[in-house]
């Protein structure tokens, strides 16, 4: 018995189908100095939005990243000088609109560093500042690097209410008062210091350091991470003077 054969054409190949988009991943450093929120920004030497202030990011380089975490480790590192303690990734951004040269895909991270210099290491950034937060509405930002920015401080803020990630910004050794200006510097509210201890001790993610600092007149006590330690998520959020602990589910 025949059968009847179907003809079709075969589909063309998704390569000359379709044109792929730009794929980047950027990065929006955080740190604190002297009560500011800073944020890591570069000067672009390279179009487009040459001469612009950015994020440190670029394209992933197949060869030498065995994911995006590394991508976005080598282009801090490359244009920056600066290897973050903490990172996470944030969000996806794409759009037509976002890059002149096509439609793009940026994958974006937030990371945390103790505040320190910055050395640009690559022609493609002219020179890389730490800027104050609330400066950032004064810029002219490339791409919409100021919508990443936001979004990431928002999720620092969720963050620093629930966990200990804020310890991060701050030099190995440190004080409860140095972690307590971090934290309200962050969430822009006072936070009960009784809280924050019971918080510190419930961690158990610190060492209490046999060395001292002068602090108020007298000598403070000096932690520093355990080797290893990661960050702690809590049930409920950090106690402020002007909002009270309310649970979360994440």
């Amino acid at each position: 018995m025949p059968y009847n054969v179907l003809e079709t054409q075969a589909e063309p190949s998704m390569s000359t189908e379709y044109t792929n988009p730009l794929f980047t991943v950027d990065s929006v450093l955080f740190t604190v100095e002297n009560e500011q929120l800073l944020v890591l920004l570069v000067k672009r030497a390279q179009a487009p939005f040459i001469g612009y202030w950015g994020l440190p990011g670029g394209f992933i380089d197949t060869i030498q990243d065995q994911n995006t975490d590394a991508t976005a480790r080598r282009k801090l590192q490359a244009k920056t000088g600066l290897n973050p303690g903490y990172l996470e990734q944030l969000q996806v951004i794409s759009g037509p609109a976002r890059d002149p040269r096509g439609f793009s895909v940026t994958l974006a991270y937030f990371a945390l560093v103790a505040y320190q210099a910055v050395s640009p290491q690559i022609t493609s950034v002219e020179s890389a500042s730490w800027v104050n937060y609330k400066e950032l509405p004064s810029l002219e930002l490339a791409f919409d690097h100021l919508h990443i920015i936001e979004a990431a401080r928002l999720r620092l803020q969720q963050k620093t209410l629930y966990s200990m990630t804020p310890v991060f910004c701050l030099p190995t050794q440190f004080t409860i008062a140095q972690l307590k200006s971090v934290i309200e510097t962050i969430i822009e509210k006072p936070v009960q210091r009784k809280s924050l201890m019971r918080r510190v001790e419930a961690s158990n993610i610190f060492d209490i350091s046999e060395e001292k600092t002068p602090s108020g007149g007298r000598m403070a006590q000096l932690y520093r991470l355990k080797p290893g330690a990661d960050y702690v998520n809590f049930e409920r959020n950090l106690s402020c003077s002007t909002v009270r602990d309310v649970d979360i589910n994440t």
